[in-house]
């Protein structure tokens, strides 16, 4: 990449890196002192791979550091600005937020839940499910949120898994103007489980609901709630969550995450990637059924006494506008979100972004998938107005934590558009080869990290072996991410997509990631993406389906100007067999592109559940279009 960005925030403390570059075990035991424990461990580390166990015998609580440790200082402080869809807003502060959590943790304790339990938690974004997490965390109950999108099979999947107690739900939430009925999903969800007893429904958009023998109201039980709860002494090894991600292939995968190790990765990767500052009002876009809510709105910023903006519903709705209102209302200064939501804001266009004060954002972050330099730089000029770091930041949510990100809280930067940059201090990743052996740079590769880290998964949930072969079977001592990549001369990483996604055309790889970002890069492009389906002579044929840019009119012209694009940017082989420009692609609710959908309609294979989808009309739209294609095909076959 030919264009570098010299900016940063931070005192250039290269001191940390080269502690952690020493003796990266003792490192993170001295940045585990920043956090309150009740007692302090015996051994930093217990590495018996592939498991670990950090911070051995010591004792500490989730909600007691994202909580009390603030409150005796400044109680008064904001926590949480939420504003809604349908504009009603709240707020509370740090003071306010430790009785609310108390009182509900003591709920939830008056419903039989004890240390150990399963709680799962499917609400919408409000902050009631931040309260309900850290209420969990306060009395050692194991919380799993299920994202407020999923449909009913999908909740009794990850319920049954879990073996969960309690169901934390609310009547409804709101989405693009109407209203999800999510306890009416619950109920589809869980019948016939016996071993849910109670199911505690928060009423947040006032619809009638049918209330059952299990059913409890939030506001009934909570009224006569102590205001105190005192945190239980738990160790560090304790199960804090569990997050089901879906994987290429079976149903998902209960990720299960500890207490110490996590809370202290987090802790330290929040300050470091943010630069995180009393004044900052820091607005994440994620939902908090994904990691990233969990780590980067529940967790994280707390620990650090963060205001933090909560927004429920669609950040285009019911404008295109409403994110730069948002941004503009509270005077956010940090903003993460993720590539898929910014190729979605550039597809309006600059008026919109710049008809709005953003003049107080002082930092951009990005997660969730790699960015495409075209979309980095729009961010970085026509959002940060050429002023603000871009922080790329490169994570799973087996890693519990950002991995790989420019660090404005330590050092003064070179950015390069579309690079996550350099690991973070105390963390040790690499690219390999097929058999594990470290690559020359400027070669694509498995990214891998060779030492344990304290944010990493403890195990997948009940299932030992499933965890050993997903991650450890690859290498035998190196975790295997699964994603594809390449480090440059400076020795800056390049995030190429999963390997899964990686066609293999004439005997060439090429990762999709790098093929829709040669698309992004045109200027008529908003989005793009692209999959493989079977070819008797390439191997795989490459299909793109592109959204272009608002005011842009598709035409035969533009499609071979589009092909020449990618021949000239990517190179020959990259030209794609068929090429689609349709209005939308199929999202989760999260925005993310959902390829797996693309490449099981591109098969003729079943498109599964789309209830996470934002638009299922999205999907017909792609599968009318490969109808065509095949259309063609028969016509040229005969």
């Amino acid at each position: 990449m030919d264009e570098t960005y010299r900016l940063g925030l931070g005192n250039n403390d290269i001191l940390t890196r080269k502690r952690a570059e020493q003796d990266y075990v003792k490192f993170w035991e001295e940045e585990a002192g920043k956090l309150h424990w009740f007692e302090k461990w015996h051994k930093t580390l217990e590495w018996t791979p592939p498991f670990a166990k950090w911070f051995v015998n010591g004792k500490i609580n989730a909600s007691y550091n994202a909580l009390d440790v603030v409150s005796q200082t400044t109680p008064e402080k904001s926590a949480i600005l939420w504003e809604g869809e349908n504009g009603e807003k709240r707020s509370l502060t740090y003071g306010e937020l430790l009785n609310y959590v108390c009182k509900v943790a003591n709920v939830l304790k008056s419903l039989g839940v004890k240390k150990g339990d399963r709680v799962t938690v499917y609400l919408p974004m409000i902050p009631e499910l931040i309260v309900s997490l850290l209420a969990c965390a306060r009395i050692g109950a194991i919380h799993t949120v299920i994202f407020s999108g999923f449909s009913s099979q999908s909740i009794r999947d990850r319920v049954y898994d879990s073996k969960s107690k309690v169901i934390i739900t609310s009547d409804g939430g709101f989405r693009r103007g109407t209203i999800v009925k999510l306890k009416q999903i619950v109920d589809e969800a869980i019948s016939g489980l016996d071993f849910v007893e109670n199911v505690l429904v928060y009423e947040h958009a006032k619809i009638p609901i049918t209330m059952g023998e299990k059913d409890k109201k939030w506001s009934d039980l909570i009224h006569s709630a102590s205001e105190y709860c005192e945190p239980e002494k738990l160790d560090s090894a304790h199960p804090l969550y569990i997050l089901y991600t879906s994987g290429t292939t079976g149903k998902p995968k209960g990720v299960l995450h500890g207490t110490g190790g996590y809370l202290v990765h987090l802790y330290n990767t929040f300050k470091w990637v943010f630069d995180i500052q009393k004044s900052d009002i820091y607005f994440c876009t994620a939902d908090i059924g994904w990691v990233t809510g969990h780590s980067y709105i529940v967790y994280g910023p707390l620990m650090h006494g963060a205001t933090q903006v909560m927004y429920e519903g669609a950040l285009v709705f019911p404008t295109p506008k409403r994110i730069w209102e948002i941004i503009e209302r509270y005077k956010v200064t940090i903003l993460y979100t993720t590539p898929t939501a910014l190729r979605m804001f550039m597809k309006y266009g600059d008026t919109l972004p710049n008809s709005k004060d953003l003049s107080s954002l002082r930092l951009l972050g990005t997660v969730g998938e790699p960015i495409n330099p075209e979309v980095w730089k729009w961010y970085f000029k026509i959002i940060g107005k050429e002023k603000c770091p871009i922080i790329d930041t490169w994570w799973q949510t087996e890693t519990g934590g950002i991995m790989i990100s420019p660090v404005p809280g330590l050092e003064t930067i070179s950015l390069k558009p579309g690079s996550a940059t350099l690991p973070l201090p105390g963390i040790n990743v690499a690219i390999v080869d097929e058999n594990g052996h470290d690559l020359p740079t400027e070669t694509k590769g498995y990214l891998v990290v060779k030492d344990p880290w304290p944010g990493m998964l403890l195990s997948l949930w009940q299932d030992d072996e499933k965890y050993k072969v997903a991650y450890w079977s690859k290498y035998k001592t190196m975790y295997y991410s699964g994603d594809y990549a390449i480090k440059d001369k400076d020795g800056y990483f390049w995030m190429l997509g999963r390997s899964d996604d990686v066609l293999k055309v004439a005997g060439h790889r090429l990762g999709t990631a790098e093929i829709e970002s040669g698309f992004v890069s045109h200027k008529s492009v908003a989005e793009a993406a692209v999959c493989g389906i079977p070819h008797e002579v390439k191997g795989e044929s490459i299909i793109v389906f592109i959204v272009l840019k608002e005011g842009i009119s598709s035409s035969k012209q533009l499609e071979s100007e589009l092909i020449q694009h990618i021949r000239d940017v990517v190179g020959p082989i990259a030209t794609p067999d068929q090429l689609y420009i349709v209005s939308k692609l199929p999202k989760t609710r999260s925005g993310k592109i959902m390829r797996r959908l693309l490449k099981a309609v591109a098969k003729g294979e079943s498109t599964g559940d789309v209830s996470t989808l934002e638009d299922e009309a999205a999907v017909d739209e792609i599968r009318i279009a490969l109808n065509e294609l095949q259309k063609t095909i028969s016509k040229k076959s005969n």
